[in-house]
């Protein structure tokens, strides 16, 4: 499970990330609202941790934006308000909790998996994007009706793509979010190249619309071959 911690108070952050990583939550921390407000958008996450009062760009300035783009992703806000105006601006905007500072990361670990469990009634069983069609949960895929048998790996590329659908997806992110290696440590562009490739052979080859594009030198994106 991935979360994001937008947070400027670096204590407050530093507890959060070390009380969600003892979970075994995979973190992410934003120390400000521009920089949360872009992992959000660029980034999966299973629940969002966001302070309210942050730098740059305002707790419930990215929730009200975020929610109007369709993103359903829980969101549970901290704030040193506690009043109930200001409780009602916050669920109003699209927020699913909301948790006063100071409080114990007991109760958040809690909050936080009591929003994971609600979401889950919610979350996508199928993805599809032209003809292409996965199924989460029999893992299957199949084009135009035609089942396609992919690996593991391969599994994980393309729901990685169709998750992104029609934006482009970079090599830093796949190792980041597919391979979940530091892309510094360990450079994985061979391997994801080859990946791509026999993805692209399995989905597209025998399809005369062709849906798996190469940007050159940017990353790669799922949509219809642009003719």
């Amino acid at each position: 499970m991935r979360v994001l911690v937008v947070e400027d108070e670096k204590k407050v952050a530093r507890a959060l990330r070390e009380g969600l990583e003892a979970e075994h939550y995979d973190v992410r921390v934003a120390s400000s609202g521009e920089e949360g407000f872009f992992l959000v958008n660029n980034e999966l996450f299973d629940c969002v941790v966001l302070d309210l009062m942050l730098p740059h760009r305002d707790g419930l300035e990215i929730l009200a934006t975020v929610r109007k783009r369709g993103l359903q992703t829980p969101v549970l806000i901290l704030t040193a308000k506690d009043t109930i105006h200001d409780r009602v601006r916050g669920l109003d905007s699209g927020a699913d909790d909301y948790l006063v500072k100071p409080f114990a990361i007991p109760e958040l670990l809690a909050r936080i998996r009591a929003l994971l469990r609600r979401g889950r009634t919610d979350q996508v069983l199928k993805l599809q994007h032209e003809d292409l069609e996965m199924d989460l949960v029999t893992r299957k895929v199949a084009r135009a009706g035609q089942a396609i048998e992919l690996t593991v790996k391969e599994f994980e590329i393309l729901e990685y793509l169709l998750r992104h659908v029609s934006r482009v997806v970079s090599r830093e992110m796949l190792t980041r979010d597919v391979w979940h290696v530091a892309a510094r440590a360990t450079p994985l562009d061979n391997v994801i190249d080859v990946s791509i490739a026999r993805l692209r052979r399995k989905i597209d080859d025998a399809f005369p619309v062709k849906l798996l594009q190469t940007v050159r030198g940017v990353g790669f994106v799922l949509r219809r071959e642009r003719g």
